[in-house]
């Protein structure tokens, strides 16, 4: 059951075919395809680095509005899509950062909130990275090729020569690992 045969391959080609489309058209649908694809990806990747699940999500909107009104700067033969998102979204991560810690040294209270919030959020990649080193090698490899380099399941399947029904299995497992870990059972 690798998927719907009448659904084109989305590869690397596909995406950047979808950005050239927003380049030259403002083609919504190109967009939406993009959206669907890479924002629960982008979310994961900002997730693990320690964004709280409402920045991470904001910041996802951000990279993905960003990639709509800056389409016409992605070159196809300097990186693949997803590698030019998950920058954007690590620079507005970054850029976040920054400007707390700016406002954070207003004041000693906002001193003492960041640095609480900045060991919170060591500790949290320290535990995400804890969990991955305990999985089982394919599925940390899956995991980090989904959320960390955006490949779909059946890319991750092509590059691991792994049936697509592992990749999804892996996946599945790897995550009720880290649901388990954090204390978010049957979430």
């Amino acid at each position: 059951m690798a998927g719907n045969a009448a659904e084109p391959e989305r590869n690397g080609e596909f995406w950047a075919d979808c950005v050239a489309r927003i380049t030259e058209s403002r083609d919504k649908d190109s967009f939406m395809l993009l959206f669907d694809h890479f924002s629960p990806r982008v979310n994961a990747y900002l997730l693990g680095q320690g964004a709280a699940a409402s920045m991470a999500e904001d910041l996802t909107q951000e990279a993905l509005l960003a990639l709509w009104n800056k389409a016409h700067l992605y070159h196809r033969e300097k990186a693949a899509v997803s590698t030019w998102l998950f920058r954007v979204a690590r620079n507005l991560w970054i850029d976040k950062l920054r400007k707390q810690r700016g406002i954070a040294y207003e004041s000693d209270e906002n001193l003492a909130e960041t640095a609480d919030s900045e060991v919170r959020l060591n500790a949290d990649g320290e535990r995400l990275k804890a969990v991955l080193d305990t999985l089982p090698v394919n599925q940390a490899q899956v995991v980090y090729k989904s959320y960390y380099e955006g490949k779909s399941h059946s890319e991750i399947a092509e590059e691991l020569s792994m049936p697509l029904g592992s990749v999804k299995s892996s996946l599945r497992l790897a995550i009720r690992a880290f649901r388990q870990h954090f204390g978010e059972n049957d979430v």
